[in-house]
């Protein structure tokens, strides 16, 4: 019967274009199967039945807008050894060093210690096998927007700004850019199937107030910061952001909640945890399916990012 509710809710929720809950979050795709944030990962996390799949995006030298988790290359691709002496001082290779067209060359591989060259996740896609490339934050959105008229499911994008600061001292604008493709797409309004998030709350207030953002936002939060860790916090916060996206250690400790759920509920946020990883579950989950019940039903999170879209649905 359970089962049965379940599917019946999913089914509603797509034919009325209602919000589903919980929300299912691709974290950079299905990426506990195929490397992350590549097409392939994308292609399988919509089959999975995803709600939302995210983009973490980075901006190259010519101001391209690629899909990519970290301003450097250096754990998801075989720069070193196709660009060998294009690192920096401290060994790493910057993607706004290179390049569109240059990055156009890299192959994509499952993520790995550059130091060591293993596998981060040894069970997960074999390491340096086939052949995938980075993409652009446009190319994702035209595929993804594509599968939603072939399927006639209503899949949302969920971009993430990366660095912010980081990138302007190194002369670009990031939001600018993203913002420019997202109302090229028709993402403008909170009724869009689109969240923007980002770890820096200043960019979050520059999105909203200076830049004009109307979309819905989320503060994620890596660590203790008491713009989360208080109700006060969570009160200013609310003023500016739609949601939160705390690490799942701060949803839990063990099988107990900390509350942090309901207090941003009572402030009017959502609450999307990341990452539900079943090859990395906490101590005291027997597998995937048991941890996720206890995050939605227990935990009560709004939804949460997982690199196992189908363990979720």
């Amino acid at each position: 019967m359970k089962a049965c509710t379940a599917l019946l809710a999913f089914c509603c929720a797509r034919l009325f274009a209602v919000e589903p809950a919980p929300t299912i979050i691709a974290h950079r795709g299905a990426s506990g199967y195929l490397p992350e944030h590549t097409m392939a990962a994308k292609a399988l996390a919509y089959a999975q039945g995803a709600d939302y799949l995210e983009q973490d995006l980075v901006l190259t030298k010519d101001g391209a807008l690629i899909v990519q988790h970290d301003v450097m290359l250096d754990s998801t691709t075989d720069v070193a050894t196709r660009f060998p002496g294009r690192q920096r001082a401290n060994g790493s290779f910057y993607a706004i060093d290179f390049t569109l067209a240059e990055v156009r060359q890299l192959r994509v591989l499952e993520r790995f210690n550059p130091k060591t060259g293993k596998a981060v996740y040894a069970g997960r896609f074999p390491a340096g096998v086939g052949e995938f490339r980075i993409n652009t934050f446009e190319e994702e959105i035209v595929f993804i927007q594509g599968l939603n008229k072939s399927t006639g499911r209503k899949v949302g994008i969920y971009p993430e700004v990366k660095l912010a600061a980081w990138h302007r001292q190194e002369g670009q604008d990031l939001s600018k850019k993203m913002l420019a493709v997202l109302a090229r797409y028709g993402y403008a309004t909170k009724t869009d199937l689109c969240y923007v998030q980002c770890f820096e709350y200043a960019e979050l207030q520059r999105l909203r107030n200076e830049l004009g953002w109307k979309g819905r936002l989320v503060l994620l939060a890596g660590g203790k910061t008491p713009l989360i860790d208080t109700d006060d916090g969570l009160k200013e916060i609310a003023k500016v952001v739609d949601g939160i996206g705390p690490a799942l250690s701060a949803i839990a400790e063990g099988r107990k909640p900390t509350g942090l759920v309901e207090r941003a509920h009572a402030v009017g946020l959502k609450v999307h945890p990341y990452t539900l990883r079943t090859d990395a579950l906490p101590k005291g989950f027997t597998d995937g399916k048991d941890y996720y019940r206890f995050l939605t039903q227990e935990a009560k999170v709004d939804g949460l990012f997982t690199d196992f879209p189908d363990i979720a649905r």
